[in-house]
């Protein structure tokens, strides 16, 4: 279990409602279409109807999560143009939406681990090695979940911190 350090382990003082991390990309991401886009734009994905199409949902569906995820800053809107057509725009990962992937790289290897009916593995296409997402702190360690805590960081140090790799 993770635990909670400092004032936040008197869970009844306090409430993360509104200030969890959890709760608000979930906000952002937390519906099915909106992680099945997320996955799609990974995979090089980024004409509108090709979204609707390879995560199954409707045009009115495709257009709101894109419209979404561009509004958040995971996804960016780039102009093109076909010989003979519109102008129209497809969507690109950007640095915030790349820097997301390890949470569906997460989802894709418990979901492969917990529903093992899937033939697909993550590898390192620069060796070809199996690739797993983990939790490591900042000297290297890996962090089991029983060795990972909570605490509260003052916010001009979180400011001036780096962002995760």
């Amino acid at each position: 279990m993770t635990g909670l350090q400092g004032p936040l382990a008197d869970r009844d003082s306090w409430s993360a409602v509104g200030h969890c991390p959890i709760e608000k990309t979930m906000g952002l991401v937390g519906t099915r279409s909106a992680m099945l886009i997320m996955r799609e734009a990974y995979y090089g994905t980024t004409r509108f109807d090709d979204f609707a199409r390879r995560v199954g949902i409707t045009k009115a569906a495709n257009s709101a999560r894109l419209g979404e995820l561009v509004e958040a800053g995971l996804l960016a809107k780039q102009p093109y143009r076909e010989p003979g057509q519109r102008s129209r725009d497809e969507y690109v990962l950007t640095d915030a939406g790349t820097a997301f992937m390890p949470v569906v790289w997460a989802m894709f290897e418990w979901g492969r681990g917990y529903f093992d009916d899937t033939p697909l593995r993550l590898s390192h296409r620069g060796c070809g090695a199996g690739a797993s997402v983990e939790v490591r702190c900042t000297e290297g360690h890996d962090v089991p979940p029983d060795e990972l805590a909570v605490s509260l960081v003052r916010r001009a140090a979180r400011e001036t911190s780096a962002p995760p790799a």
